[in-house]
């Protein structure tokens, strides 16, 4: 659609069951986190892996979503040709202040139908982290609910191994 014209490149939507979905602004919090998690996953997988911010995803012919994070496997290409593909994605990454019932109800779902391994939605208001992993039928039937002073590691990438804190942005 932005190459016939009908969206422009700015414009702040993705593709969701076959739906033109707009997405929320992003807050100043929002960002930081997701500028903080971007340079620690990019520190921890080196060059195992492709962090993707805020890039789409392709899951079917009907939803391509634009998570915050996606650590994508390692292309020569670096996706030039294509969106990355759900097979593609070792870990998806929502990052939620206003929009974590949609996150929760509508994206878990379709990232665990389309069989994403783990997908981490970082609840800004209630500064918790949901990791949820072992997709199976359109949901997952892991969920962890971390908090600060927990740490979070994730079992699908076992390098990423991370305190709540310093994701949440508190560091003592």
């Amino acid at each position: 659609m932005r190459e016939s014209g009908i969206l422009a490149e700015d414009d702040r939507v993705e593709l969701i069951g076959g739906e033109v979905r707009a997405m929320t602004p992003i807050g100043p919090l929002h960002a930081a986190i997701v500028k903080r998690l971007n340079m620690l996953f990019t520190r921890l997988l080196a060059e195992s892996a492709i962090v993707s911010v805020q890039d789409p995803i392709r899951l079917n012919d009907y939803s391509e979503p634009q998570p915050d994070i996606a650590v994508l496997r390692t292309r020569a290409d670096y996706y030039a040709t294509e969106h990355p593909y759900a097979t593609d994605v070792f870990i998806v990454v929502e990052v939620a202040d206003t929009s974590t019932d949609y996150d929760r109800d509508e994206k878990m779902p379709r990232y665990a139908e389309a069989g994403i391994a783990e997908a981490w939605l970082v609840d800004v208001s209630s500064q918790v982290i949901e990791q949820y992993t072992l997709p199976r039928n359109g949901h997952y039937l892991n969920l962890r609910r971390l908090e600060y002073g927990d740490v979070i590691t994730s079992p699908t990438l076992p390098v990423i191994e991370l305190p709540v804190d310093q994701i949440l942005g508190r560091v003592d």
